[in-house]
């Protein structure tokens, strides 16, 4: 782990800021915070900066993936994490990631924006089922010499999941060279188990969850990097000072008491039956030419005539994504599975007929 970070970075303190230390007093006047709290911050909890890992959320999550809390950085969603493993690991100009498409965009956006080179290894059998070849991506990523391997799984928009004794299998491959990253931001709703016990065990293998989509906490902006201690301690000298308000830890923390866990795991196998239930109606209408399995919560689905499609569910008051433009995706929509109600909306606006002028 010493030879991956960035060179001109392993030397790199990062920002301590006033409450990087665990000192005791109950008058603070150390980080120029107002004197007097906001008249519309009724308890006056966000006249302090928040503490930039809250120890009790940590622990909370950790808990619920099955690690030591060293092993995870909170930050702003995934996305804030995609960010800083491309910033600590990726020298602009001079390394690559490698990308597996169609696939989420942040992984190359930030490489983008970064100035690293972006290696694509596209995922295979487009017209069956979207899979991720190892052995190229290994050959590909050695090629390219390439410091970060992004994996989505379940894979976003083509909903399949990864064998975690395959991802495993390349991290050992890639050890000493790149960091293997997988997204994990859908694994609640899938059929294989996560990996973030393994990660830490395996040095270079990082796994990334989020609060967005089983917690329904899009809006609050939280997730994790879960790693080795090393890692997560380059990522952690390379984030701001504050990642997350203090308002949105207590609403996370209410989403994990245990009565709203229960609540929240019968809410993903609602969810769960209701794709199986989407997916076998959508199946069924004469111009969708295919449904694609998902682990996810949403499905990527093929029409005759994609544009007429999204017209329809347009007219019908119903908002998909538009896949059209990724690789291999010409005649795709991607729909999130809703509750009954908004799925058999989408059904109905499907079925309506051909086209809206």
């Amino acid at each position: 782990m010493n030879t991956l970070p960035r060179a001109d970075l392993r030397d790199f303190p990062g920002y301590r800021s006033a409450r990087s230390d665990a000192l005791a007093g109950d008058i603070w006047l150390n980080a120029n915070e107002a004197a007097v709290a906001n008249h519309a911050d009724a308890d006056g909890g966000v006249r302090r900066y928040p503490s930039p890992q809250p120890a009790a959320l940590r622990a909370a999550l950790a808990a619920l993936y099955g690690v030591v809390p060293a092993r995870l950085l909170l930050g702003r969603g995934s996305d804030e994490m995609i960010d800083l493993l491309v910033r600590a690991f990726c020298a602009p100009g001079g390394d690559a990631v490698l990308v597996t498409p169609p696939v989420f965009g942040m992984y190359a956006v930030c490489a983008r924006l970064h100035g690293t080179c972006v290696v694509e290894v596209p995922l295979r059998d487009a017209h069956e089922d979207f899979r991720v070849d190892p052995e190229a991506v290994e050959e590909a990523a050695r090629r390219a010499g390439a410091k970060l391997v992004f994996l989505c799984s379940p894979g976003n928009p083509a909903g399949g999941a990864l064998r975690g004794d395959a991802v495993l299998a390349l991290a050992r491959a890639l050890a000493g060279t790149a960091l293997v990253v997988v997204d994990e931001a859908y694994v609640e709703f899938a059929d294989v188990p996560s990996l973030a016990a393994q990660a830490g065990v395996q040095s270079n293998l990082v796994v990334l969850r989020t609060l967005s989509k089983a917690h329904a906490l899009a809006g609050a902006r939280i997730g994790c990097a879960i790693a080795g201690e090393e890692v997560i301690d380059v990522l952690r000298r390379c984030q701001a000072p504050y990642p997350l308000p203090a308002p949105c830890v207590g609403l996370a923390l209410r989403a994990l008491s245990p009565a709203a866990l229960v609540r929240t795991r019968a809410l993903v196998a609602a969810t769960r039956v209701e794709r199986e239930r989407l997916r076998r109606e959508l199946a069924r209408l004469p111009d969708v030419r295919r449904v694609h399995p998902s682990q996810a919560n949403f499905l990527l689905v093929r029409f005759d005539d994609a544009e007429a499609a999204l017209r329809r569910l347009l007219a019908a008051g119903v908002v998909v994504r538009d896949v059209r433009a990724q690789p291999q995706l010409g005649d795709a929509l991607r729909i999130t599975v809703g509750t009954a109600g908004d799925n058999d909306r989408v059904l109905v606006a499907l079925a309506a007929g051909e086209g809206v002028p």
